[in-house]
């Protein structure tokens, strides 16, 4: 059988013009902004006639801790997605867009793969529709404004030394991370230490996320807090007079992204945060039209559960009044037998017991996932080196834990492959026996809610924090912030800070570093271990690969 990569059998797609995609949403082609003839974004206008429509059934999709493996849970997204199309429902996509840093790093693109895949893959995992060039305008503009506003006298009496707000870039490039800016003399400002993190961590990537209108969309702008004076009061945004250039800069960003399957499924990809530093879901403003034109919308949430559901749930589910009516958690063979200590090379070969080994990790994200009281059946995402014997016993495993484990192949076979999953989460989302709540209520204390996520989702014994870290939390109570959620920064890889402690551990602690206050996405990040907000690219990044062939088409692209 000859091999073909993901970006080959994307080029390779059917696409139909986007304005039939939107037909089968009952979009009117007047309501669509096309870009080119594969692509469009949805006009506000339409998006404000839905409001007295019912919602949708929503399904999540999440996944067990990242391993070098592989889990494939976009690719479980897209392939569910056209799974449920392909029984009969009516069916739309929700995932998000891609950053350029991972796909030039290691981790890759955000369109899925194989037969599961959102076209067109290069323009999603490019520049795509120029949100994320948007958003790191708007971003960097305040940061230029802040420093003008400094050198032209400073009439807001900005304290230099608690400028908060650092600039953006999409690109991993760790030489940023620290950085002193306005050397050079009189003429270039005031010299102050600031630095970069990448945009997919910007708080206006999370507004964006999290508005419903340009409206909301402004008034959260306005209310990002950009520096502090020397009596400590805040400075925000709209003291600087940036909300409202930022929020035209934005304009056309905030509008979702309408795309298609291989399939020729709609499927919206608007968004883009980063679960391990951020809060890891498409955009609030997608996920409710999509709701309002489907009666099934299947979204995702990064990373692991219990990173991006744990978010999904906690956050913008609270934020936006939306309840998950199925959970989906993703696994593969290959990752349990990671998880029991098997080494990358040796994962071809049959090892039923080093899978029984690993279990526990899936163990224990279904228990978290429970824990939001939310039904959850497990998708053995397959390989070809998988045996019956090892799909077998992920099968067993998952019915002891009350749930039930469906082998999946739409990786190979597209939606042929998913219509078990899809027809059992259908039944799930229909049955309304999601009984859906946050992990904890708004108004216990900040330090609470980061040590209830860490000792119920996480196992921890204990967070550690400096005195420093709990008197900015209790200031910011005290400042009328205490009933903000908390957005929890650390690695994807395990449960615990430690990158190489797969499985299931227990009696850890969690290290919190630093906390920030994002006051106008509405959240408080916890960045706790060796979590870089900039990450670095690898020894041998994936840009070495990449490139155009002789008939000028992208190459290198996964």
């Amino acid at each position: 059988m000859t091999y073909r990569t993901d970006i080959e059998i994307a080029r390779d797609a059917k696409k139909k013009p986007i304005q039939e995609i939107g037909e089968k949403l009952g979009i009117p082609s007047d309501h669509l902004l096309p870009y080119g003839h594969d692509k469009a974004k949805v006009g506000q206008e339409f998006i404000d006639s839905l409001d007295d429509r019912p919602n949708g059934k929503l399904i999540l999709v999440t996944a067990i801790n990242p391993t070098p493996a592989g889990e494939g849970k976009t690719t479980t997204t897209v392939g569910l997605g056209d799974g449920l199309n392909r029984i009969g429902k009516k069916a739309a996509i929700c995932i998000r867009e891609a950053s350029l840093g991972p796909n030039f790093g290691m981790k890759g693109g955000a369109a899925g793969g194989g037969l599961a895949q959102v076209v067109p893959m290069e323009d999603m995992n490019l520049h795509f529709t120029g949100d994320f060039h948007a958003i790191t305008s708007a971003h960097n503009l305040l940061s230029a404004m802040i420093d003008n506003h400094i050198y032209w006298g400073n009439d807001l009496e900005i304290d230099q030394r608690r400028v908060v707000w650092r600039r953006v870039l999409d690109m991993n490039d760790r030489a940023l991370r620290d950085v002193v800016t306005s050397l050079g003399g009189v003429a270039n400002g005031f010299p102050r230490q600031s630095g970069f993190d990448i945009t997919v961590a910007s708080e206006v990537m999370a507004i964006l996320c999290l508005s419903s209108d340009l409206k909301d969309l402004q008034k959260r702008l306005g209310d990002m807090i950009v520096a502090y004076r020397r009596d400590r009061t805040p400075v925000y945004a709209r003291d600087i007079k940036a909300d409202g250039a930022m929020t035209v800069l934005l304009r056309d960003a905030m509008q979702p992204n309408l795309v298609q399957t291989l399939e020729n499924n709609p499927a919206f990809v608007h968004g883009g945060p980063f679960a391990n530093i951020a809060h890891g879901c498409n955009s609030v403003i997608a996920t409710k039209t999509a709701l309002k034109l489907a009666d099934y919308v299947v979204t995702e949430a990064g990373f692991g559960a219990d990173l991006g559901a744990e978010k999904f749930m906690n956050i913008k589910c609270r934020k936006a009044g939306l309840a998950p009516d199925a959970v989906v958690l993703v696994a593969t063979v290959r990752a349990m037998k990671m998880n029991g200590g098997v080494a990358k090379v040796d994962l071809g070969a049959e090892n039923v017991e080093a899978v029984q080994s690993g279990c526990p990790n899936l163990g224990r994200h279904i228990a978290n996932v429970k824990s939001f009281g939310v039904p959850v059946v497990v998708a053995i995402n397959h390989f070809v080196t998988d045996t019956e014997a090892e799909v077998q016993a992920v099968k067993d495993y998952v019915a002891e834990q009350g749930a039930e484990a469906i082998l999946c192949q739409h990786w190979a076979k597209g939606s042929e492959g998913v219509a078990d999953l899809a027809t059992r989460v259908a039944e799930l989302a229909d049955s309304g026996v999601s009984q859906f709540a946050p992990l904890y209520p708004d108004g216990m204390p900040l330090f609470e809610k980061i040590e209830t996520i860490a000792k119920r989702i996480y196992r921890a014994d204990e967070v550690l924090a400096n005195q420093s870290v709990r008197d900015q939390l209790r200031a910011w109570e005290d400042a009328g912030y205490g009933h903000l959620p908390v957005c929890m920064a650390k690695t994807q890889y395990s449960f615990s800070t430690d990158p190489n402690l797969r499985g299931a551990p227990t009696g850890h602690s969690v290290p919190v570093r630093e906390v920030r206050l994002s006051a106008g996405a509405g959240f408080i990040v916890v960045i706790c271990g060796d979590i870089m907000t900039m990450p670095g690219l690898p020894r041998v990044p994936s840009a070495e690969n990449i490139m155009l062939n002789d008939a000028g088409e992208v190459e290198g692209l996964f």
